[in-house]
């Protein structure tokens, strides 16, 4: 090969990376939902890759398979512990994109985390808002029960000890939810909160919160919940606008549409399983809040 040759190959590879450091794509940080394992994702870091080239992308290897189903408190201490020297060495703050389950994980890190660096928080068909559907995973779970009587366990010290129990929002038993869920009713602040002012105040330091979700979804019952919107007792829909959550700004969701930073991303015909190898699902709703 020729001097010119090398050059020729070098020259666009040096170009490449003097962009991204020109650029200054800041890390990302994936964060997995139930049942997942950090080898789910290699085509979401194909695409980030692809269109950010140089980004930093770690997919926190972290209570995989049925680990996930640890209780919620123990995972947000767990994977903190692991992203938390990844924030303090972006100096420029990095972005979280949480699938899933993993979107409520992350809300727990930005709530409690003081001095996170979050730019944009991307919930990717995250049961943000709870969970109450008959879905495969609730039969795998607990083959003997249906969504209308699954609170005789979530609603229990021993419940508790069950992610998906952490946040099942039984839109029929509320007074037993609030008394008895001990991560998503706290996040909500529909429990007693006394860290609830300082947890907001954390919570507002992200510069955007992108919410991802559809309506073939599947698996995120209601499927607005990935979107803060959920069940009342007749089981109609209530738009998170019209949430009790969204009105009082319990946790900031009001004041970041104020500010212009909550983005709403509605993308149908993709199955739950699907959202984080789409590459419309990507191009449209995350690509643009990476840089």
């Amino acid at each position: 090969i020729t001097y010119s040759g090398v050059a020729g190959l070098l020259y666009p590879l040096l170009g490449a990376c003097l962009w991204a450091s020109v650029v200054g794509y800041k890390p990302v940080v994936i964060v997995h939902g139930l049942f997942d394992s950090s080898g789910d994702f290699i085509h979401l870091q194909h695409f980030i890759n692809e269109s950010h080239p140089g980004t930093n992308v770690t997919v926190i290897d972290l209570f995989d398979g049925s680990s996930s189903l640890q209780p919620m408190w123990k995972q947000v201490e767990g994977f903190k512990t692991a992203i938390y020297p990844i924030i303090q060495n972006a100096e420029d703050g990095v972005h979280f994109i949480c699938y899933s389950q993993g979107g409520l994980v992350c809300r727990g890190i930005l709530s409690t985390l003081s001095d996170h660096n979050v730019q944009s928080f991307i919930s990717l068909s995250s049961p943000q808002a709870g969970q109450y559907g008959d879905t495969d995973y609730l039969r795998y779970l607990f083959p003997q029960f249906v969504k209308s009587n699954l609170f005789h366990i979530c609603y229990t010290s021993v419940g508790q000890r069950i992610s998906i129990c952490n946040y099942w929002n039984d839109p029929h038993h509320r007074d037993l939810y609030v008394n008895s869920s001990d991560y998503l009713a706290l996040l909500n602040s529909e429990k007693h909160n006394p860290n609830s002012t300082e947890w907001k105040k954390n919570f507002l330091k992200i510069k955007t919160l992108v919410l991802i979700g559809g309506p073939d979804d599947g698996v995120i019952s209601p499927w607005q919940s990935s979107q803060f919107g959920f069940y009342d007792d007749n089981e109609t829909v209530v738009e998170m606008q019209h949430q009790d959550l969204y009105l009082r700004d319990v946790f900031g969701l009001k004041t970041l549409a104020a500010r212009g930073d909550l983005i709403i991303c509605s993308v149908p015909g993709v199955e739950h399983v699907h959202w984080h190898s789409n590459d419309t699902v990507f191009h449209m709703c995350m690509e643009k809040w990476l840089v």
